[in-house]
């Protein structure tokens, strides 16, 4: 059950332990853990755990449904919205409050705890204090600050930790047959974020696109290029936008129309259908607008790591670098500025996805931080 869970031995025991020791086992879990983890991948694992009979086998009905969201007592949120609305969070209170329908167990797992506002975790708060018996929630956030304290307080805390490269590698190369070298490099690479490393393994585009994003770093040596790598950056994330969410949004526009009956070739469509379409057309908005910042702060993290390995090469340390691949572009960086520059430029990127998750425009925020890091002139 749990083979996919790597490098969280600590985790695993306490999940395990909950699973087969009812003094253990509470209503309300909250996992948290950095980016690419496996929050979800491990709230998944124990609501396979909590309704398989052998309490974990990994290969009957009921774990392989728990994982993958089919299971009938198991509702998952996951979503692609900036938030979590109200009336989303009242149809999970809703189902919470429902009997499980074959297993030990209802289970109600949120993916994007927070992104939970202050009206919608009110709305689950009810919930979380008078649990219905056999139900339980399983919330997921990157960290235990980002989730409503009233949410949290709650909940019993599960901390996961980034995985090793060597795992992630591992698990790469045993769950969908990787290349050990390519594997190694998409582990290292992504900074051991599993659903990263597994793109980056699998997509020759993403790691051009990666690739493209660290030579940055060696190019802006003045306030244009500062401006044009900024446009760049943004450029490459709405590149990618338009290539993963296109054909995915005309998909679900067509299907929408085929369910309502509507011809989709029609030059007007009857109000009813329109005011549907036009609520579709509003999700695939909001949904980019999240893809987009995502992507930006992805291709910040990216840049981020060149910083943080030339401060490695810098300091003489022998710890790894993330970007051995791009080691001359590294080190050039690391010729270019002091300690302490690149300490001031890593602080740079990091007040620019600061600012991007506040909603400050993108293409500002980015290129305010690309005029922090230019090149210091050579004397």
């Amino acid at each position: 059950m749990w083979r996919d869970v790597v490098g969280q031995s600590e985790t695993i025991a306490t999940l395990t332990r909950a699973v087969s020791d009812p003094s253990a086992m509470t209503h309300a879990w909250l996992f948290t853990g950095p980016p690419g983890s496996g929050r979800s991948t491990a709230a998944r694992a124990f609501a396979g755990a909590l309704l398989c009979p052998s309490g974990g086998c990994g290969e009957c009905r009921e774990c392989r449904t728990a994982v993958d969201g089919t299971h009938a007592d198991v509702d998952v949120l996951a979503t692609e919205a900036l938030s979590i609305g109200v009336a989303a969070t009242r149809d999970l209170v809703q189902l919470a409050g429902r009997s499980p329908s074959v297993g030990r167990y209802r289970i109600i797992l949120v993916e994007d705890a927070d992104r939970l506002t202050e009206q919608s975790g009110n709305a689950l708060l009810k919930a979380l204090e008078e649990p219905t018996p056999r139900t339980v929630w399983l919330l997921c956030a990157p960290s235990l600050e980002d989730v409503l304290i009233t949410v949290r307080s709650r909940s019993r805390h599960v901390r996961l930790r980034t995985p090793p490269v060597a795992e992630v590698s591992a698990l790469l190369q045993r769950r969908d047959g990787i290349d050990p070298g390519m594997a190694t490099y998409a582990a290292r690479a992504a900074q051991s974020h599993i659903g990263l490393a597994k793109r980056l393994a699998t997509d020759e585009g993403a790691r051009i696109r990666r690739r493209d994003t660290i030579a940055m770093a060696a190019r802006i040596r003045g306030v244009s290029d500062a401006v044009g790598a900024a446009a760049d950056l943004l450029h490459i994330a709405e590149e990618e936008r338009d290539r993963t969410l296109d054909s995915r949004a005309a998909a679900e526009k067509q299907r929408l129309l085929e369910t309502l009956g509507a011809d989709p070739s029609a030059r007007t469509q009857p109000p009813h259908i329109r005011a549907q379409v036009t609520a579709l057309d509003k999700e695939h908005k909001t949904r980019a607008t999240r893809f987009t910042r995502d992507m930006v702060d992805r291709a910040l993290v990216d840049l981020l790591s060149v910083y943080r390995d030339a401060l490695v090469v810098r300091s003489g340390s022998p710890v790894a670098l993330v970007n051995e691949d791009a080691r001359p572009v590294v080190e050039e960086v690391a010729h270019a500025f002091t300690s302490e520059g690149l300490l001031g430029a890593m602080e740079a990127i990091a007040t620019a996805r600061e600012r991007i998750a506040a909603n400050v425009a993108p293409l500002l925020a980015l290129e305010a931080m690309a005029v922090s890091v230019q090149l210091p002139t050579r004397r």
